[in-house]
């Protein structure tokens, strides 16, 4: 569906030049969620306002649907856009227009007659949530209704593709979880390609399919959603990681723990898909001599599927703590033992 090769962006300024977007390569499916995430300066919303061309880039190509972006005219370029639809941090609604004359917005410049216009608003107004707010003013609604309000916009035309710059990070906690099952929703049911860039690895973990780690201007980790939260190999995805699972100090933390257990071990296991859901504790204490103490557990979902971590505390004879972790090893959740986790 999107195909970018060895694109890059560089900002000339009167002082130096600065290169935002280096050298990048990346390939985006047909009807996938795909996340981009990094932390400020690293070239992600550089990156997306590339796809539209909202900024010439400096060297590289984007394909998108077997149409080459990059090279075409102003007059091709703004044909294009109609099939790439776009939301914004803050919205960036006309004020002085209500709910339907924003969403119509696009449609009267495509052109399109009245009484067609007025269908398609009101579809649009049903699938994002808003029936009964068609003649209120932005002003009059909170910010996630806002939000919902752009999307409705950037699918006016019917995009194959729609590019999200932080659409949530305006947005409490549980407006963002909201708009995220609304992107789901419209992903299933329009088979729509989503890029979505974000700072925030919860957004990423809950809706992407695959996501792309940037830094410095490139895309330094890539992969499956799940494959990145068991495995992440570059420190800042470590980093975007522990946002989620919560322990930046994991490393220290288990030191302590060791420390306050001196006798056995203590270990740390990793559960994928539906071993998450199974009775591994008490399977291992019914076949083992051991004593198996729980210290920590989290689980966290994906759309690939769920992903646990549990820290747990084994005493007995050693011999039999290292059956018993072997079993474990067996069911196929990984195991890191203290002080190696």
């Amino acid at each position: 569906m999107i195909s970018i090769k060895g694109l890059s962006k560089v900002f000339k300024t009167k002082d130096q030049d600065v290169q935002a977007v280096d050298n990048l390569d990346a390939v985006i499916e047909s009807g996938e969620i795909f996340g981009v995430i990094g932390y400020s300066g690293a070239g992600k919303s550089t990156f997306i306002r590339l796809l539209n061309r909202l900024e010439d880039p400096s060297g590289g190509t984007i394909d998108i649907d077997n149409q080459e972006i990059s090279s075409l005219s102003k007059k091709e370029l703004r044909l294009a856009r109609q099939e790439m639809g776009m939301i914004f941090q803050h919205f960036n609604l006309l004020w002085s227009r209500t709910v339907e004359e924003n969403i119509a917005f696009p449609l009267e410049i495509a052109g399109m007659p009245k009484e067609e216009r007025k269908k398609r608003v009101d579809e649009l107004i049903e699938l994002v949530g808003l029936t009964g707010r068609g003649s209120s003013y932005p002003s009059q609604l909170s910010g996630g209704q806002k939000q919902r309000v752009g999307i409705a916009r950037s699918l006016a035309n019917r995009p194959k593709v729609l590019l999200c710059d932080e659409a949530t990070s305006a947005l409490d906690p549980e407006t963002t979880d909201s708009i995220l099952d609304l992107l789901v929703d419209i992903n299933a049911k329009l088979g729509l390609t989503i890029v979505l860039i974000t700072h925030e690895m919860h957004v990423i973990r809950k809706i992407c399919h695959r996501v792309a780690v940037m830094e410095g201007g490139r895309i330094v980790e890539e992969g499956d959603v799940l494959d990145v939260f068991l495995r992440p190999q570059e420190k800042v995805t470590k980093r975007f990681v522990d946002q989620v699972m919560g322990d930046p100090d994991r490393e220290d933390s288990l030191n302590l723990i060791k420390e306050k257990y001196p006798v056995g071990e203590v270990a740390q296991f990793h559960f994928v898909g539906e071993r998450t859901h199974q009775a591994l504790i008490s399977e291992v204490s019914r076949k083992f001599q051991v004593d198996v103490n729980v210290l920590h557990g989290k689980i966290t979902q994906t759309q690939k599927g769920a992903y646990g971590t549990l820290i747990v505390h084994l005493e007995g004879e050693k011999e039999e703590i290292d059956r018993a972790l072997e079993f474990v090893k067996e069911t196929s959740v990984e195991v890191e033992v203290a002080p190696n986790v």
